[in-house]
């Protein structure tokens, strides 16, 4: 079977109604949650993607029982200490950033020395950042060129608190120093860059010893040992990343309208909504309410006439900072000239996403200026493909596959997008919900 896919035409009109799957962030977050609780924990709609499996694979390598089923799971946990550290253990953390990062922080009490492990494209990413402040609590980690997976970690289990500046607005590193935080003695302190808070959401449903103040420009946090945490049933709710693909999709295309069903709309994962209203796209949340301290709505898109230019302010790039590749696109049939800078972090993603997402632009005949960390798009409200796109060699980011299929339906042209076995990282039913769009 080919795993290239070809696309030679555009979607047509529609409007219609659709449900992404469950969110990617809150599905590996709760199995590290329920992996730690005293008893039983039960999800529906978990995120069946290969980020998440690993994530199962993850917690059972370390003694918790785990029954998945199609349409729930249920985690058996052991308590706050229960992790079974067997000798010469090694743990893969396959493609996922978030599972890789976070579960050091789980590990730093360990006696044994663990080995963590991931796919190419993880073993490139940077994972000095979270050895910096982990070793702060006592663990000791070894990095391969002093930055890379593979690592190796032995714990301590005499864990001093520490205080800790994050200022890149990565959720990854904050998330990893909270589950650190929780096996040291006395008060951590972080201030942290605003970035995403489910890991702050949970402990406060929890009920765990965290303290949150929400200052103008990041957040203080403050966080105990923890020596208890309960179990926690939960009904995921969709992915706002996993939604961005068909907002844009829905915003492209000429005349639609679009409703996505019970997504997470938690503030700080909303950038692209911000960023799409400011060019003139109409959306609008319907049926707000909140769930286990996450807000949640049924989103809206109408496809506007015109699209607006932006000069995009950076307090919103950690919000939108996993779906800048696609508000690109929209910024390419913007009437105008879009800026977006300070967007290091878009590098420091499963490919290089700034670059490829200035590649598949330039690849499309729209003029860009890009720098390290910026990139200056040249908006053509009149922009129709009518050439050859090969898209390959991206180190298989599935989110590089998923935008350049929303391009190719938006604006036409012959497109061969390689790797799309990709999208079982994150959203492997992406294609089948495009097909329910084409119909």
């Amino acid at each position: 079977m080919s795993n290239s896919l070809i696309i030679n035409k555009k979607i047509k009109t529609f409007k219609k109604s659709i449900t992404v799957p469950g969110d990617k962030s809150i599905s590996i977050r709760w199995v590290l949650f329920s992996s730690i609780a005293n008893g039983v924990s039960k999800a529906t709609n978990l995120l069946k993607s290969e980020d998440v499996i690993a994530a199962i694979k993850t917690i059972r390598k370390l003694g918790i029982r785990v029954d998945l089923k199609k349409s729930s799971c249920r985690i058996f946990g052991k308590g706050i200490n229960g992790y079974k550290y067997k000798k010469n253990l090694i743990l893969d953390a396959e493609n996922s950033g978030t599972l890789g990062r976070l579960v050091l922080g789980l590990l730093i009490n360990t006696d044994k020395t663990i080995k963590l492990i991931g796919d190419k494209s993880l073993s490139k990413r940077d994972f000095q950042r979270i050895a910096t402040p982990l070793s702060k609590f006592g663990a000791k980690f070894k990095l391969k060129n002093m930055k890379n997976l593979p690592l190796k970690i032995i714990g301590s289990k005499n864990l001093n608190s520490i205080n800790y500046i994050e200022n890149r607005g990565s959720a990854q590193c904050k998330s990893a120093v909270l589950f650190g935080a929780m096996r040291a003695e006395g008060t951590t302190i972080i201030k942290a860059k605003k970035s995403r808070n489910h890991t702050e959401l949970l402990c406060k449903y929890l009920k765990l010893p965290i303290k949150v103040k929400n200052k103008k420009n990041y957040d203080e946090i403050k966080i105990k040992k923890v020596n208890k945490v309960k179990p926690l049933n939960y009904k995921i709710p969709s992915d706002i990343s996993s939604s961005a693909f068909f907002i844009v999709l829905a915003t492209l295309s000429k005349n639609s309208k679009l409703i996505i069903k019970n997504v997470n709309i938690n503030p700080s994962r909303v950038g692209i909504i911000t960023i799409l209203k400011k060019m003139g796209v109409k959306i609008k949340f319907k049926n707000k309410n909140t769930y286990k301290g996450e807000k949640k709505a049924d989103i809206e898109i109408i496809s506007p006439k015109k699209l607006k230019p932006i000069n995009c302010p950076t307090k919103l790039n950690s919000g939108a900072i996993d779906e800048f590749l696609v508000i690109f696109l929209v910024a390419a049939k913007a009437n105008g000239i879009s800026f977006f800078k300070n967007l290091e972090e878009l590098n420091q993603k499963e490919s290089p996403r700034l670059e490829w997402g200035n590649k598949i632009l330039n690849k499309m005949g729209v003029k860009t200026i890009l720098t390290k960390n910026s990139i200056k798009i040249f908006g053509n409200p009149k922009l129709d493909i009518n050439k050859k796109i090969i898209i390959k060699n991206y180190l298989k980011d599935h989110r590089v596959f998923m935008t350049s299929v929303i391009a190719a339906l938006s604006f036409g042209g012959k497109w061969e997008i390689y790797d799309k076995e990709s999208i079982k990282t994150s959203f492997p039913n992406f294609l089948n919900i495009v097909k329910e769009l084409k119909n």
